[in-house]
């Protein structure tokens, strides 16, 4: 899937469906003697994927571009590409385990801990998760190196990507000084949580929840991003205790691997990709939000982020943080 528009191919390179991963992919398949294509899905991409990136900051929340692209993507269009070319699956190097059953598919975590990617696949619905494989997921990096290994080829010891595909460096502040034009971000101040002002900011696209760089020095204890309202540009700053929340509401939740429930469950909720997991009590408020409710306060829980909610290794549901419903008490 080649989704780098010709202007942008130097600095996709070493990128994910790069140049030279298009190229790897065309090598591994002429190995394994089986047809190469390439779909084009560059306009796509823009629109889906970067236009989306850059538009949540302008709005005060905090992206998750894996999500969308793995969703409205790669097992959105490329998957209809594939039923084109009479595919009845679409199999896919992530690191979880989709089981298919007679009447519902379900998504498990990965069998390495250190690679698990189901919390990037929560938000695929089951029509999409009946056609996908992930040949990957019950395996191990170093086994599935040794296999590439033993079939002589050459991306056995590939370097794994670690950033954002389409930013640089992994600086969004600089991509979106580029993608958007420093006029179209929203400056306003920076207040602390009793209204005080203490500095004007350049945009609010430059911050993000639990944010300690670039803020205003003076202060006995050190400053943290703990709101950002759109509404008036400001961006609010407290300590570290104020960065903890025992509750918070998302929406466009979808039920990955049950049906939608409308009574609460015990769930462990995994509020970023990096994030351990949390015991916490999901509460569906309809079939679009919910609330979750921790069992201990979590830190710097931030609005525009994946919360996904897993009966061990199982991926239940998920939604996009949108608000906090309670701050913890000091």
């Amino acid at each position: 899937m080649k989704v780098w528009p010709q202007d942008c191919i130097s600095r996709a390179e070493d990128k994910c469906c790069g140049p030279q991963a298009i190229a790897d992919a065309r090598s591994v398949a002429h190995s394994l003697g089986i047809p190469h294509y390439v779909v084009d899905e560059a306009d796509q991409f823009e629109r889906v994927v970067i236009d989306y990136f850059s538009s949540e900051y302008q709005a005060g929340r905090t992206p998750n571009p894996c999500v969308m692209c793995n969703e409205k993507l790669k097992f959105g269009s490329l998957w209809e590409k594939a039923r084109a070319l009479d595919c009845d699956y679409i199999a896919t190097g992530h690191y979880a385990i989709i089981e298919h059953h007679a009447d519902r598919a379900v998504l498990r975590k990965g069998a390495d801990p250190r690679k698990d990617q189901s919390y990037f696949l929560f938000s695929l619905r089951q029509p999409q998760l009946r056609h996908a494989l992930t040949p990957l997921g019950a395996m191990a990096k170093p086994e599935i190196r040794e296999i590439a290994r033993s079939l002589g080829l050459k991306v056995a010891d590939k370097v794994d990507s670690q950033e954002i595909c389409f930013v640089p460096g992994n600086d969004y502040k600089a991509f979106l000084r580029g993608h958007l034009g420093e006029d179209e971000f929203h400056r306003g101040g920076i207040y602390d949580l009793s209204g005080n002002f203490l500095a004007a900011h350049e945009g609010i696209e430059m911050f993000t929840i639990g944010q300690r760089k670039g803020l205003p020095g003076g202060s006995p204890k050190p400053l943290y991003v703990v709101d950002i309202d759109a509404a008036t540009n400001r961006v609010v700053v407290g300590d570290a205790a104020d960065l903890l929340v025992e509750e918070f509401e998302i929406d466009r939740v979808n039920w990955s691997s049950r049906e939608a429930s409308d009574e609460p469950l015990a769930v462990t909720v995994k509020i970023r990709y990096s994030h351990p997991g949390a015991a916490a009590t999901l509460l569906p408020i309809d079939r679009e939000r919910a609330l979750v409710r921790l069992e201990e306060p979590q830190k710097a829980i931030t609005p525009g982020q994946a919360a996904v909610c897993y009966d061990g290794d199982v991926v239940l549901a998920g939604g996009w943080i949108c608000r906090h419903a309670a701050v913890a008490a000091a």
